[in-house]
């Protein structure tokens, strides 16, 4: 009866958000059919419904929470400060201890400025690149995802009917009726291909103001990017005065500094986000101080003057602090350590289902493919219709068994988790796995 009572609050609920709301929601990510499913609390790597129904939670927001949900520490480091107040028209210690601690754990970042989302970290980064470079065009790899923002958004869901030549893939608007001055500022190359995204950047040589790369990208298919492949991004902007800017918002929690740490050359320039912000909203820009140096008010006349209401409000920045001295270097390596047991357990789970399975990712997040082969790149990884539909069916069965999966068919872990919560995920995946196969004709 309270099973009944709780289902019928949560269409209730739906009903009255949809009267007031698009759609009933304001994030796509949450949509659910009959209606999404409404939180009651969240503990450690657990999220409880109205109905009841506990779920072992790895999308944690979207990669953002690195420590799960209410924290202790985290918890109680924001409660003392939201009651000495939670944003100012003046500037906090707060802020400048995370600059401190974020700026002395990657040794490029030399200076750092707030903001709050990724979105507009990205925003911000493309405006600092044309700034200080002079130039104006964006470069990016076809199907990366890096917020919502026009430039950003092009040939992010492109597809076969539409993304024109792998020899120059086709600028694609994510919005109808974006302006078309934004696809002439926009350059698309393929992801992990030197030849041709070197082919295409020669094109525009003289009017790319930064290349962007994420190094794990989410979108693309959670493959990195070879060393070969970021080595020669980096040389092709040192001999055309551009700048490498990594979008690194998701895969900053991939190593102690950053997926970066992992290539031999490193950006200029890098956005930032999600578990630097503790649970709340964040955004940030880090990199060389010259560069960094176009959003100073004290320049006279000044390349790029930048505000935010909220920009390095000191709860998220306290927040972000502490979430950020927990994920130390033993946190990370063990972190690290745990997903990769759970990639191994997914693969043999597989293999004992008997279908094809292939996992990318790097550090504590993965993605599966239902293919032999990893992908290594948009097009090796793009699903069509059918695959959709059974990606869409597997991640539906794994949530009635209480496993919450990223809607890309991934996991983004916390640290919070143990080895019981892998393998409650590797045993939920194989019924999973039984219950496709008959989709996957194999």
């Amino acid at each position: 009866m309270n099973s009944e009572k709780n289902l019928n609050k949560e269409q209730a609920l739906y009903e009255r958000a949809l009267k007031v709301l698009p759609g009933g929601i304001s994030r796509n990510a949450i949509f659910r059919k009959p209606h999404p499913h409404y939180v009651a609390s969240a503990q450690g790597c657990y999220v409880e419904d109205l109905d009841g129904k506990k779920r072992i939670d790895f999308v944690n927001n979207m990669a953002s929470l690195i420590h799960g949900h209410a924290h202790p520490a985290i918890v109680e480091a924001v409660s003392e400060q939201i009651r000495r107040g939670t944003a100012f028209a003046l500037g906090t210690e707060a802020e400048i201890r995370h600059a401190e601690l974020l700026t002395s754990r990657v040794p490029g970042f030399e200076k750092i400025r707030f903001v709050n989302s990724g979105t507009e970290a990205v925003m911000t980064m493309i405006r600092v690149a044309r700034a200080y470079t002079g130039k104006y065009k964006i470069a990016k790899a076809e199907g990366a995802y890096h917020g919502s923002y026009d430039y950003a958004e092009i040939s992010q869901y492109s597809n076969p009917s539409n993304w024109g030549s792998v020899d120059h893939p086709a600028k694609v608007p994510l919005v109808m009726n974006t302006p078309p001055g934004v696809l002439n500022d926009v350059v698309i190359f393929p992801f992990n291909d030197i030849e041709r995204s070197l082919a295409i950047l020669e094109e525009h040589a003289g009017e790319i103001a930064c290349v962007i790369v994420d190094p794990v990208p989410h979108r693309v298919g959670l493959m990195r990017a070879s060393d070969d492949f970021i080595r020669a991004i980096y040389d092709w902007t040192r001999r055309k005065g551009a700048l490498l800017a990594f979008d690194e918002v998701i895969c900053f929690r991939v190593d102690y500094e950053g997926a970066q740490a992992g290539f031999s050359v490193k950006p200029d320039i890098t956005s930032l986000g999600k578990i630097i912000g503790g649970g709340f909203p964040v955004g940030a820009v880090a990199g060389k101080s010259e560069i960094m140096d176009v959003l100073n008010p004290l320049r006279s006349p000044l390349p790029f003057p930048l505000s935010g209401t909220f920009s390095a409000n000191p709860v998220t920045m306290t927040a972000g602090r502490v979430a950020m001295e927990l994920y130390d270097k033993e946190t990370v390596k063990k972190l690290n350590a745990l997903t990769a047991q759970a990639r191994k357990q997914l693969v043999e789970a597989g293999q004992l289902a008997g279908i094809p399975l292939s996992i990318t990712g790097d550090g504590s997040m993965f993605k599966l493919h239902f293919r032999e082969v990893p992908p290594s790149n948009y097009r090796e990884a793009y699903e069509d219709d059918s695959m959709k539909k059974i990606v869409a069916t597997f991640l539906d069965f794994m949530y009635d068994q209480g496993i919450i999966m990223v809607n890309s068919n991934s996991c983004m872990l916390s640290t919070v988790m143990t080895q019981k919560e892998i393998d409650l995920l590797a045993e939920a995946a194989l019924k999973g796995f039984r219950h496709i196969k008959p989709m996957l004709n194999v």
